[in-house]
């Protein structure tokens, strides 16, 4: 089976890898139709992602066909279509218990923290599979990278009321975008390049667009937010100093969600913190229903993704275009593998 190893930083190479058919009661045997390439995978490719090792195959977001199922499987059948929620938990801790399957003391991310998608074919636990009878393989493996930002909208309690900032325009700002605008709640967009900002403001239709590089910007979120500063700010940057210097943009009383993370430590000033009553959040992952409630939406038309996907490839040209992913001058917003 043709297979996709990223051997170290920086290097891919094509092997073959046979895969045991054979399924516990439980367990799918699955062929990968889609694989979406995220920030995750960049990092990876680079050496800069967390909690990672190598050899590594990359690739959690899929979207695959159901060729067999094991004899308990009951969730889903031979030929259904489905996106695949990636953050397996094989052992019960904590987190668990109390509900919170998308950050277990013991998760193993697919792809990750384990082998992942970038292959033929898998084998997974029906759980993690999310069925759709009118998606398309496209939308189904953008299903999780949507999910990343329902849960970080989720999290920070986003209400009609709020004024948002998400600092970071690649797809998980993307994402978080599409849940702000869903919640009704006023939202601009920063980021450093021009041409994503204006995606966002003339494609994703986001109430305003700061860049980053000019200055004062507190005077333009001033200037867009009636007076205000943002009551929620989302970072999907990823990038040490812009998670650093989001400290300076919620308002009195406001929050700062970090979606994106680095190696490293954040660093802020504690009488800024304090003096704004600021509530700083982690977002990680998501959790199984927001995965229902995305496909709800994408089947309803409520979410439109097709503008994002700027770039694709045929699975046997990856390594060959992989490294222009990473270059922010190709004007990536979402690249997608094709596997036939």
């Amino acid at each position: 089976m043709n297979t996709i190893v990223l051997l170290q930083p920086g290097k891919f190479e094509f092997t073959q890898q046979e895969l045991n058919e054979n399924l516990d009661p439980d367990e799918v045997l699955l062929k990968v139709h889609r694989i979406g390439v995220c920030g995750t995978d960049i990092h990876a490719f680079r050496g800069k992602q967390p909690f990672f090792s190598y050899p590594r195959i990359l690739g959690h977001e899929l979207g695959v066909e159901v060729l067999k199922t094991g004899t308990k499987v009951t969730n889903v059948k031979a030929g259904d279509r489905c996106a695949l929620e990636p953050y397996f938990n094989p052992r019960e801790g904590q987190a668990i218990r109390n509900g919170k399957s998308n950050c277990g003391e013991y998760i193993s991310v697919f792809g990750v923290h384990e082998d992942g998608g970038m292959r033929r074919m898998i084998k997974v636990k029906s759980k993690y599979l999310h069925a759709s009878k009118k998606l398309s393989f496209d939308q189904l493996a953008l299903v999780e990278t949507l999910a990343i930002g329902c849960h970080a909208v989720n999290r920070a309690e986003v209400k009609s009321t709020d004024k948002v900032l998400i600092i970071g325009a690649g797809p998980i700002g993307l994402a978080t975008l599409e849940f702000v605008k869903i919640k009704k709640a006023k939202v601009l967009v920063m980021d450093v390049q021009q041409n994503r900002l204006n995606f966002c403001r003339d494609i994703m239709q986001a109430d305003g667009v700061v860049n980053a590089q000019e200055e004062n910007i507190e005077s333009q979120l001033r200037n867009q937010l009636d007076g205000d500063l943002p009551t929620i700010v989302f970072d999907a940057t990823g990038n040490s100093q812009s998670m650093m210097k989001a400290f300076e943009f919620p308002s009195h009383g406001g929050k700062l969600v970090f979606i994106g993370l680095f190696q490293g430590d954040v660093i802020f000033h504690d009488p800024l913190f304090h003096r704004k009553e600021l509530t700083l959040l982690a977002s990680r992952n998501a959790l199984s229903a927001e995965f229902e409630e995305i496909i709800k939406l994408l089947e309803d038309g409520r979410i439109d993704t097709s503008p994002w996907i700027t770039h694709r490839s045929k699975f046997e040209n990856v390594i060959d275009q992989f490294e222009n992913w990473t270059k922010p001058e190709t004007g990536v917003i979402k690249a997608m593998i094709e596997v036939n």
